[in-house]
């Protein structure tokens, strides 16, 4: 059995071939969304469904990204590089970049740091993204690893 997963990306009539990096970074997506669902406080299911996005356009990255050619400038975030690879996801990456503030304030533990609404918010988000990257790397969605969220 081959270690590399052949996909077909929705946007590309080839196959390609996806490198088991990326599919791993899918799956801890798939699971920290899972793992994100079952903490008990605001903040961890916020900071648990961000760290899986992070993980889901990293994969993007990783899957689409070429070698770059020197190491000029500085380091930049999955969220500046993955408009570049996957246009389609560029709001995503604005929108999950705008609320990395949020995930550090979450993350060091300061007072209503995110409420129950915003971090219930980012979990349904978060699962939306994942999906959607998916969709973008050829590799059929697993939404029912991830129960949906109901009102309450």
């Amino acid at each position: 059995m081959s270690s590399i997963v052949e996909v077909r990306p929705a946007s590309r009539v080839r196959q390609c071939r996806l490198a088991p990096s990326a599919v791993a970074l899918v799956e801890s997506a798939r699971h920290g969304l899972a793992a994100a669902q079952d903490e008990p406080t605001p903040a961890a299911r916020y900071v648990g469904a961000h760290l899986a996005a992070l993980r889901a356009a990293a994969a993007v990255v990783a899957a689409r990204a070429d070698p770059p050619v020197s190491r000029r400038g500085r380091p930049q975030s999955v969220w500046e590089l993955l408009p570049r690879v996957e246009p389609t996801l560029r709001e995503w990456a604005a929108f999950f970049a705008a609320s990395a503030a949020k995930r550090a304030a979450a993350e060091a533990g300061l007072p209503r740091a995110v409420s129950a609404r915003e971090a219930d918010d980012l979990l349904r988000d978060a699962g939306t993204f994942v999906t959607l990257a998916e969709g973008a790397l050829g590799i059929p969605g697993r939404q029912e690893l991830l129960p949906l969220l109901t009102a309450g």
